[in-house]
Order: C-alpha cells, then structure tokens, then sequence
C-alpha cells in the first residue's frame, strides 16, 4: 500500500511531516507561516509598534526557528501597513565569523579561553555591524525608497561614521562603497577637505611663483622651495597620521570584526577634528561593564533609523548551540550568551531583543545568585521557560498541517482532513492526545507521524487497503519511538 495512496483516500495531497525543520519546510512557509502557531506566540512577540524583549527556552524542534521565520513574516507585513512606522529587524543568527574574528583578535588558543574574554561590547559590536551593513545595504539599493535627504547634517555624519566602524559588506571594496555613500549623503565634498585646500593651494602657488620670477628656477633657489611645499602638506600629514592611530586603536578594540586597516584610515580622514571631537569611538575597556561608548553609539544608529521611518528596531538571537567553536557544548553556550543578558541592554529604549535560546541553558539560570538576578532581571523580559506543547496543541498542530495539504472538492473548496480520521477509533481521543504529550515537540510530532503512516502502510497491500491506522500498529510503533526518544534524550541517538 503506498503511502500517496492512503493519503488521498484522506483528501491530503502530500505528506505533511516529511519535513522536520522549519527552514526548509515548504508546508510551514507557504501554508503555515501566517497563523499556525504556538499558544506562547502573543507573549514572545509583542507589538511591532512598541518592541519588547522575550527569552525563549526551548529543547531542540520545540519550534524556536518556526518562531523566528514567523516573525520576520510578521514584521515585513507590519512595515508593509505602516511604512511611516516600520520595524527594523536585526537577526544574529550566524556567530562564526564574530567568534573567529574574535579568536584571532585576541589570540586566545582555545574556544574557552576565547569566550572568557567576551564581553556585552562584543556582542553589542556584532549587533551593530549587522544592523550597519544592513542599512548600508539598503541605501545603495537602486530600489529603495529610503531617502537620505531625510538626515540633518548631524545625522549624515552619524551615518558615515557608524558605516566607518561598522559596515562589513563583502559585496564590493569597502572603501569605494564608503565613498558612494559619502557623496549621496553630501557629506564633506571633495573641494571642501582642509586639509587637501591647504596642501594644494600652496603648491600651486609655488608652482606659479616659479613660473612667473626665473630667478627662482635657480639651482641655488630651487631647492629651497620645497621647504613651502612640505610646509604646505604638514597639516594633512598631521590629519593622516592621527587617523592611523585612530584607526589601529579601532581595529583592537572592535574585537569581533576584521576591518581593513588601509580602508579604515582613508575613511577617517574625511572627518574634521571637530567631526570627531567627543564623539563615542569605541575603547576596548577594561572591566564586563565598560564600553559605554556603545550605548551611544547604538542611540546614534536609532536616530538614524528613526529619521528613514524605522522607529523601532527587533533583534531576533537564534542559533547559539550551532557555531563551529561551540558544537553544542551547554558550557559554551553559557560563556557566549550570558553576557547578552544585561538589563540595561535588553531594556534599551527603543529595541526589542527576541533571544532563543536552548532548553540546557535555563539549568544555568536556575543555578545564577542573586547578583546575577539583580543585572539581568529575568523577571522583566517576557521569560518562555520552556517552550511547551500539550498534546491537545501537538493534535491541534498536525491538523493544520494536514488541511495545508487537502485536497479540493469537486466545488474548489479544500477538504478538511483530521488526524482523528487517520487513527482507528480503538485509540481513544485521550490515549491519542496523551501519547502525543509524550512527543513534546513540533519535530518528534512529525518524526512519529511519518513512521506510523510509513510502518501502517507497509503492513497493508493496495489490494487490501486498510484507510485507518490499527491500535495495535499504533501502540508498537509509539513504544519503538518512545524507545529512540529516550536514547536520544540520554545522548545515545540521533532523535
């Protein structure tokens, strides 16, 4: 009996739970996406209008992806509806390249010793690269809408220094995407450096003095004029040498990116002194809490934002237990996200912090002191320990994965298939919701699902179909999986 056969005697076009992730999940994305989802959803989302924190544990498969893809949805339909007030949505998701940068930064020669030198700085510092590089992104985009023409000269040179310490595209040389944003913004054109009308503007002259007295032209005269040559150029040297002081001192301290040094200097040039002058370049700073700087810096980047029509910006933190330093190693996780948990950060005006994070790491935070309470104050941030499913919600769930795959009726109205009408009556509506219970996740809710209806119709010839799967089958198949779900949840299977 094939399996395609079963299905459509049930009025489903294709198996639903094939699938096991939410990122490549086809189902979920065209036909779940919108309005299948977990009863916690209202809590860990919030308004878009007013960004809020939320901290999510949950096991593998609970449905922390699913989470994160449906608000990403979420918010470009908000930015859609409300293009005055749009949300912009920062998703630090890939650490690899900010631990390995990191790494070599500070020459640590192992992941622990690497991760003892991480600091709220440094996440803060990947935050804003990501957000920058974004932004950057979207401006030199011949399709965007976003006008820069929307910026105060203050702001303008806001931009082009947060796009100096923080853009790191890979798309074109950094330099001559600096450049281009620099003339569209109408920051410091080229004939108003200074520096360059200074330098210029004494060597033309010498060059006419000698043109117009031959005396000059003198073996025993000529020389000496490059003494208001070099005089002429003394203060570009001076603007040069400072910016490649600047720059090294912001290559160490921005621990966590690469920048060129060659591209950070030239760019540093292009602002005066007074540009600069107290303005929040970063420090590497000393101690867990320093790095104010990045506070401001941060404040800078929303004003920015906040002026192009995004008032509110989400990060949403995914993925920890994947980067190639980490591997899954709870310990590691701990010493790469407790940093994060700061609640001057996480409560920063403004933004919404959506972190989703693994159920190992809620045993740390049941163990943290009162010190650590009193820094990051859970009790604040929309806390989801854990990431729950009933078995009435997995039931709930398989439904509607089965109804985005129904069939249409002769009238074009798609049948409503149940997973009731799949299970033989012999299985009570409570034995069913119950063993499902045991399931706990999203992904062993597919996983089970997929073998029972594989193992049902190998028992069964196309012949002889049976349409509902037997108690009997479904008893023998639930204990085989309960049995890997143990292994699994003792470190001896792969789930």
């Amino acid at each position: 009996m094939k399996i395609d056969q079963f299905l459509k005697h049930h009025g489903i076009a294709s198996n639903p739970f094939s699938e096991e992730d939410a990122q490549t999940d086809l189902v979920f994305k065209r036909k779940c996406l919108d309005h299948v989802r977990h009863p916690e959803w209202d809590k860990f989302l919030g308004s878009p209008m007013e960004p809020s924190t939320a901290v999510v544990f949950g096991e593998k498969g609970s449905g922390k992806t699913a989470l994160r893809l449906q608000a990403t949805a979420r918010i470009d339909e908000h930015n859609d509806a409300h293009p005055d007030l749009k949300v912009f949505l920062i998703q630090y998701d890939d650490f690899n390249p900010f631990l390995d940068h990191f790494k070599a930064a500070t020459g640590a020669t192992t992941t622990e010793a690497t991760l003892a030198k991480w600091r709220l700085q440094d996440h803060m510092d990947a935050i804003l690269s990501l957000g920058v590089t974004k932004l950057v992104d979207r401006l030199s985009d011949p399709k965007s809408k976003l006008e820069l023409t929307a910026l105060s000269p203050d702001q303008r040179r806001d931009l082009l220094l947060l796009a100096t310490l923080y853009d790191a595209s890979t798309k074109e040389p950094i330099q001559n995407r600096w450049n281009r944003l620099r003339r569209w913004s109408g920051f410091r054109p080229l004939w108003s450096r200074r520096d360059l009308q200074i330098g210029f503007g004494i060597s033309l002259l010498v060059v006419v003095l000698i043109y117009l007295f031959p005396a000059l032209r003198s073996w025993n005269v000529l020389p000496w004029m490059i003494v208001p040559l070099a005089t002429g150029w003394v203060y570009w040297t001076w603007r040069f040498m400072k910016a490649t002081l600047r720059a090294a001192q912001i290559r160490k301290a921005v621990r966590v990116l690469a920048r060129d040094p060659n591209a950070l200097r030239w760019e540093l040039v292009w602002f005066e002194p007074s540009d600069l002058g107290g303005q929040p370049l970063p420090s590497l700073g000393t101690k867990a809490g320093s790095g104010e700087e990045r506070f401001e810096l941060l404040r800078k980047f929303q004003g920015v934002l906040a002026a192009l029509n995004f008032p509110g910006v989400i990060v949403l933190v995914d993925r920890v237990d994947e980067p190639q330093q980490i591997e899954g190693d709870p310990r590691l996780m701990r010493a790469l996200v407790w940093p994060l948990l700061d609640h001057k950060f996480l409560r920063h005006p403004g933004i919404g912090f959506k972190l989703l994070l693994p159920i190992e790491l809620a045993y740390f935070l049941d163990k943290e002191d009162k010190e650590f309470y009193d820094k990051a104050r859970p009790d604040k941030l929309n806390l989801i320990k854990p990431l729950r499913w009933t078995g009435a919600s997995l039931y709930d769930l398989a439904t509607d994965r089965l109804r985005a795959c129904a069939l249409a009726d002769a009238d074009g109205e798609s049948l409503q298939p149940r997973l009731r009408s799949l299970v033989d009556d012999s299985v009570s509506d409570e034995a069913l919701q119950d063993a499902l219970a045991h399931l706990r996740t999203p992904r062993h809710l597919f996983k089970f699902l997929h073998r029972l209806i594989q193992d049902h119709c190998q028992r069964h010839t196309e012949d002889k179909p049976v349409w509902r799967v037997e108690s009997d089958t479904f008893r023998k198949v639930f204990d085989g999986y309960m049995r890997d779900l143990d292994a699994f949840d003792r470190g001896y299977g792969h789930g």
